[in-house]
C-alpha cells in the first residue's frame, strides 16, 4: 500500500529524472554546435581532429595569397599567422572585399589531411582601427601585443609580418 508520501517521493523522483534527461540532452546539441577559437600556434601545437569546426584568427601573411578557378568558382590559398606560426587556408568563393594581405581574419572551416584549413567562411575587419577580439586575445597571447602599451596593433602595419624561420 502506497501512502501519500511516497507517491509525492516517487513524483519528484520521476520529475528529477525527466529534468536531468532533458538537461543532458540541451547540454549534448550545445555541445555539438560550439565553434571554438585557435590561433595558428594553437594549431601548431595542438590540432584539431579532422573534420571539426573551429574559427582560425589572425593575420593574412604577406606573399601567400594565390587565387584560381576550379568548377566556376575563385579558389584561393592563403596562409594566416599570429606571427608564431601559420597555417594553409583554401576557401572556396568570393571573398569580402576588405580581404587582403596583412589584414586580421577569421575564418570558419576545419582541418583536412595535409595540414590545411578548409575554410566554409572568411571574416574580413571592417574599420581601420579594429581587429576582431579573438584575433586581439591571440596577439596577447602570443606577445605581439601587450595592452600596457597602447591599443592593439594597426593591421595595415603588418604587411611585412611572417613567420619566423625555426633557425633564425
Amino acid at each position: 500500500m502506497r501512502t501519500p508520501k511516497k507517491r509525492r517521493l516517487y513524483l519528484v523522483l520521476a520529475c528529477l529524472v525527466c529534468l536531468g534527461g532533458a538537461v543532458a540532452l540541451s547540454l549534448a546539441a550545445f555541445s555539438s554546435s560550439l565553434t571554438y577559437f585557435l590561433s595558428p600556434r594553437q594549431v601548431e601545437a595542438k590540432a584539431p581532429p579532422l573534420g571539426r569546426s573551429f574559427r582560425l584568427g589572425g593575420i593574412v601573411e604577406v606573399g601567400t595569397v594565390a587565387t584560381d578557378v576550379s568548377k566556376g568558382e575563385p579558389v584561393t590559398h592563403f596562409a594566416v599567422t599570429d606571427g608564431q606560426a601559420a597555417v594553409k587556408v583554401i576557401y572556396t568563393g568570393v571573398l569580402p572585399d576588405l580581404f587582403r594581405e596583412g589584414q586580421g581574419v577569421v575564418a570558419i572551416g576545419s582541418m583536412q589531411k595535409g595540414d590545411v584549413f578548409r575554410a566554409s567562411e572568411v571574416l574580413a575587419k571592417h574599420g581601420a582601427d579594429y581587429m576582431p577580439k579573438d584575433v586581439e586575445e591571440a596577439l596577447k597571447k602570443s606577445g605581439k601585443w601587450n595592452p600596457r602599451f597602447g591599443p592593439p596593433p594597426n593591421a595595415a602595419s603588418w604587411d611585412d609580418m611572417s613567420v619566423k624561420g625555426k633557425g633564425a
